[in-house]
């Protein structure tokens, strides 16, 4: 669930200078990136009549598809292009730019090129007024260095509740949540359920049904740590029950179904949901890679067999 709402969160909308033009951000699909490349570059192909400010920022977002796939090398190979036709001014493309560099180092692993990128696109964003880009900037410094999490959270929180840009204010459940997600990380429940719940009165407030959904999933997450398991129990059976039947992924929900059984020592009735859940969870290559003991936490409850991993083979054979 949390690779999700980091997901969510990573919503960067274009600048009002491109205001007279089709506003390509409405077409992401974060969810799948590779349609949504298509669609990026079918509005490339008809953008021969464009500013170039406008076609440099939609290729900074035909990288970001790359990047959100794993494709590391693409995505540097098409922000290069960017590169090359930036001007040497401040502008909107560049700060887009150093934003999906940065993302494209940072989702490789590389936090610190990452980081440096992200705190350049901060200030320039602050030079050039574009609140929105600020706050992106700010929330992925927070993302790219954990410990000072908080501290650019919050700034980012500031500036989106302070901005009369409204895709600046549309950032705030985006960061209420990463907010509250490093309280819990910390073990300040109460803290974190107080974030979770500012929001869920966000999301209500815009309307959206499934950003809904996830911020009462976090309510309960924390109710579960907070001692409060039957009610945790009774919102996650409530959130199944609606995600089921649109097929909205649930996979997170079956988990804390299971958890929550476990905390009330009913091991028994919680091993069939920890099955349902590692057969769902599984199929997600981030949390195969990112969270291993936690994969294994729920196969070993469900009773899954899960087969040996094969073993590395080495770069290079051993010297004799």
């Amino acid at each position: 669930m949390r690779t999700l709402l980091l997901l969510l969160a990573l919503v960067v909308p274009m600048s009002a200078a491109a205001a007279d033009h089709p506003d390509f951000d409405d077409l992401w699909d974060y969810g799948d990136p590779a349609a949504t490349e298509t669609k990026f570059r079918e509005v490339l192909a008809g953008s021969a009549e464009q500013p170039a400010d406008y076609v440099l920022q939609l290729k900074t977002q035909i990288a970001r598809t790359h990047s959100l796939r794993g494709q590391f090398d693409e995505a540097h190979a098409v922000l290069d292009d960017v590169e090359q036709a930036l001007p040497d001014a401040p502008s909107v493309a560049r700060v887009r730019y150093l934003l999906e560099r940065g993302r494209t180092f940072n989702s490789a692993g590389d936090r610190d090129k990452a980081r440096a990128l992200f705190l350049h696109a901060w200030l320039m964003a602050g030079e050039l007024k574009e609140d929105a880009h600020a706050v992106d900037a700010a929330h992925m410094i927070a993302i790219a260095d954990p410990d000072a999490a908080m501290e650019w959270n919050t700034k980012a929180l500031e500036l989106a509740e302070s901005s009369s840009n409204p895709r600046a204010a549309k950032w705030k459940g985006s960061l209420y949540n990463n907010i509250g997600w490093t309280h819990h990380d910390a073990g300040r429940y109460e803290e974190a359920l107080a974030i979770f719940e500012r929001a869920l009165a966000f999301r209500k407030e815009q309307g959206n049904d499934a950003r809904t959904r996830i911020a009462r999933w976090c309510v309960a997450r924390a109710w579960r740590s907070l001692g409060r398991v039957e009610e945790a129990l009774a919102e996650q059976r409530r959130l199944l029950a609606e995600a089921e039947p649109i097929g909205e992924p649930h996979g997170y929900t079956l988990e804390e179904i299971a958890e929550c059984l476990h905390a009330l020592g009913r091991a028994d009735e919680a091993k069939p949901w920890f099955a349902r859940a590692y057969a769902d969870l599984s199929q997600d290559p981030w949390m195969m890679s990112n969270e291993a003991e936690r994969m294994a936490r729920m196969a070993e409850l469900g009773g899954v067999e899960v087969p040996a991993a094969e073993p590395t083979p080495a770069a290079e054979p051993p010297t004799k």
